[in-house]
């Protein structure tokens, strides 16, 4: 079985406190975005493995997929194992949620595989037990999350945009970053706070905002060039994604972005390209209630 295993992005990400146990409760408005690894699961008698080719992508415990199959199997009670093969094209350490939408799809995948012993709701407590934004990848659809971000509810976003992700070719440290974090709500992140959980119909530009952007940005510069990159090409919105160091650009036009690609991609026009160590992704929001991969047996 053959599956696409989306990123996210954080269209609006608000800190509202930490907790006695050390995590910050959040409002964040949570989106899948058209940006795939593909995870390939085939059955196996007995045992776990996983391969990645990717340099620095554990292939252990260490690495979330591989604890989902762990966690499945253990939950289930079921015998049998499986293979995993993972290739990835989410950066690691980018804010995209590569590793918790990898969890997520493997979850679901071996659901599917098994006979589906796991209902939904009971795949999101298993899923919670990996990381606070794998439940959000179980049900991938436009979500405001609350709490440590594993309460969801989803809300509908008005408009259509395309998307161009710039990763500066390194990643951040969440803990470093919250770490570095100044708490504290200004009346502008109250009103966006308001308007995420009030509001049935949200247009991501009325929210952008990200808590975390400013902390990020002390710890590593190119997160601050990426988005003057980014806002210098005639995006819509700018802003970075969970704790970075992604920064993605919102285009109401997808001509807009196509020659911001052209601009990003070369130099011309007066304009100096990316930096060779720097990606640039184009993808949709996936605005619309989404089933996690495309299987195919």
């Amino acid at each position: 079985m053959e599956l696409l295993s989306p990123a996210k992005v954080n269209l609006s990400l608000l800190v509202t406190g930490r907790r006695e146990d050390g995590y910050h409760d959040l409002v964040s408005l949570m989106c899948g975005v058209g940006l795939y690894d593909t995870i390939t699961l085939k059955r196996r008698r007995a045992g776990i493995s996983l391969c990645c080719g990717t340099p620095g992508v554990p292939e252990d415990e260490s690495n979330l997929a591989f604890r989902a199959a762990l966690l499945f199997f253990r939950e289930t009670g079921l015998s049998g194992g499986c293979a995993i093969d993972l290739v990835k094209r989410i950066p690691h350490g980018a804010g995209l949620g590569g590793g918790s939408g990898n969890a997520a799809t493997v979850l679901k995948g071996l659901n599917a595989l098994y006979g589906a012993p796991l209902s939904d709701s009971r795949m999101e407590k298993v899923a919670l037990e990996l990381g606070a934004d794998v439940p959000f990848f179980v049900r991938l659809r436009p979500s405001v999350a609350t709490g440590v971000g594993e309460e969801l509810d989803p809300v509908t976003l008005k408009g259509v945009y395309t998307l161009l992700i710039i990763y500066p070719g390194t990643g951040l440290s969440t803990a470093e970053v919250y770490k570095n974090l100044k708490l504290g709500l200004t009346k502008r992140e109250k009103k966006i706070k308001s308007r995420l959980l009030n509001e049935a119909h949200i247009d991501p530009l009325d929210v952008l905002h990200n808590d975390l952007e400013p902390p990020a940005m002390e710890l590593s510069p190119l997160v601050g060039e990426a988005r003057n990159t980014l806002e210098g090409v005639g995006a819509d919105g700018v802003l970075m994604s969970g704790s970075g160091s992604s920064v993605f650009a919102l285009f109401r036009r997808a001509e807009r972005a196509d020659r911001a690609i052209r601009l990003l991609s070369k130099e011309k026009e007066g304009h100096p390209g990316l930096p060779g160590d720097w990606s640039l992704f184009k993808a949709d929001l996936l605005t619309e209630p989404y089933s996690v991969g495309r299987p195919s047996e």
